[in-house]
């Protein structure tokens, strides 16, 4: 039992951001870690939904919780660049750090498990992409991406985990954590309550915590303000429509200003022959994709999301959030809302009639045929419209009267916390890390933050310096330099 004992770190949640913080811990120094996450080992993280076809609500939620966190049970998609799914540049103030964290998040992937290979594009297929893209009214922003694939990702984080293990670092799982204050951790594991001591804590709740973290914030008086919220749809349509691009970009970035509000809109964990699944956060009804390297469907999803953000009187992003999520999950029924996007531009709602007369097999059966524009705003509607008005210049059959709509996919990533370089926050050892903190919105950036916080708390120790960190080299050309 954790109850009596003292810990030099414990690290609130085991996803990416909260594995790679221990992982520099371990390696730089002989602190005691202590991991806590409310979720089970990555191999019991076994969703139902898989089996059944619909989501039974399990809680805490398979798919959000559990080493790995929700990057675990992703597509595994890799973006090697610092400013995408956050903005490493701008935390570190020094643009070759960030790109050297990049490295060293993608050489620790590749200690453990994860494929070699890389999707890269020569370079005469990335520039005829961005021209197309820049014709038609859209930025196409190229990635260097590993791709490690739903189905093998658990190995690799099962790997992470267990290296972790043989350092002495320690994991209480099926226990959340309830609060935090400087130097003690309050947590709940079955029916005991009870607090742990900490000389640092690291707070790194991922998505599914991110609610959580923003109560917790507000009692404790830790500074943290509103961000964006990316609300909007999964879309699903034939694979060889966008396999001129996926060939070169597994999950290509299109970047997107709308016409009538000019609004930015993009896309988001492009799935190749992958599938649409089911999710929920606090009970409320979403969607996501997964792609796998041994299961293929047809058809590949996308996300295609448009920021949101909210000022006087009312910024709350993540309740707005949730009351969308909550209309939608009350239209569906409890499920997903599906649309054609030919109905959705006539103003129609879907049945599965018509959707059984589109050229597209929904790869997920558990919706409800409906109409998106009665759960998402005009706003967001117009914005989806206009955005894949505009993509289909660039990949001719996105915008078809076919294309399937999963409605709502929202990624919250509302509250983030005020932090220094180190990512020390406004209480003093007391750190912050990953997507539930607000300071990053994909796997290597939170991982990449993970590795920041733990450097924080050992140049706090004295252990090392900022110079010992910083390598000389050009380390964007390193990794454009990645044989694929």
């Amino acid at each position: 039992m954790v109850s009596g004992k003292t810990y030099d770190v414990v690290i609130i949640g085991a996803g990416p951001a909260g594995l790679f913080a221990a992982y520099e811990l371990v390696e730089r120094s002989d602190f005691r870690v202590l991991i806590v996450d409310e979720g089970g080992d990555i191999e019991q993280r076994i969703c139902p939904m898989y089996e059944l076809g619909y989501c039974i609500g399990c809680q805490p939620c398979h798919i959000m919780s559990g080493v790995g966190g929700a990057g675990g049970l992703s597509d595994g998609t890799i973006n090697l660049r610092p400013d995408i799914g956050g903005d490493l540049s701008e935390l570190t103030g020094d643009e070759n750090y960030a790109w050297q964290l990049v490295w060293e998040v993608d050489r620790i992937f590749l200690r453990h498990k994860a494929p070699g290979n890389l999707f890269k594009g020569n370079p005469e297929e990335v520039k005829y992409w961005e021209q197309k893209a820049a014709q038609a009214g859209v930025k196409f922003i190229p990635i260097i991406q590993r791709h490690i694939g739903s189905d093998r990702t658990p190995e690799v984080i099962g790997d992470i985990k267990k290296y972790l293990e043989s350092k002495g670092v320690e994991f209480l799982l099926w226990t959340k954590a309830l609060e935090f204050g400087q130097g003690w951790v309050k947590v709940k594991k079955g029916k005991d309550v009870f607090e742990i001591k900490a000389r640092y804590i690291v707070v790194a709740p991922g998505r599914g915590g991110a609610d959580w973290f923003h109560e917790v914030a507000g009692r404790i008086g830790l500074k943290a303000r509103h961000g964006p919220i990316d609300v909007g749809v999964r879309v699903e349509v034939p694979a060889i429509i966008m396999e001129p691009i996926t060939g070169i970009n597994h999950d290509p970035k299109f970047h997107i200003y709308t016409d009538t509000y000019d609004d930015f809109v993009r896309t988001f964990c492009t799935n190749p022959n992958g599938f649409v699944v089911e999710e929920r956060y606090d009970g409320y009804v979403g969607v996501n994709g997964h792609s796998m390297h041994e299961k293929k469907s047809n058809n590949t999803n996308f996300a295609f999301l448009t920021r949101i953000e909210l000022t006087e009187p009312v910024e709350d992003t993540t309740a707005y959030g949730r009351s969308i999520a909550q209309l939608a999950t009350t239209i569906g029924g409890g499920k997903p809302l599906l649309q054609r996007l030919g109905d959705l531009r006539r103003g129609r709602r879907s049945t599965w009639a018509r959707i059984r007369r589109s050229d597209v097999e929904p790869t997920l059966k558990h919706v409800t045929p409906g109409d998106i524009a009665m759960a998402l705003p005009h706003r967001v509607v117009t914005n989806i419209l206009e955005g894949l008005e505009k993509l289909d210049r660039v990949l001719p059959g996105v915008a078809s009267d076919h294309t399937l709509l999963y409605a709502p996919e929202i990624k919250y990533y509302a509250m983030k916390v005020e932090v220094d370089e180190n990512l020390e926050t406004s209480i003093e050892n007391i750190f912050a890390a990953g997507d539930g903190a607000g300071l990053s919105r994909d796997i290597v950036n939170a991982a990449a933050t993970g590795l920041l916080a733990a450097r924080g708390i050992l140049k706090k120790e004295g252990l090392y310096t900022e110079k010992d960190f910083r390598k000389p080299d050009n380390w964007k050309a390193k990794i454009e330099g990645l044989e694929s």
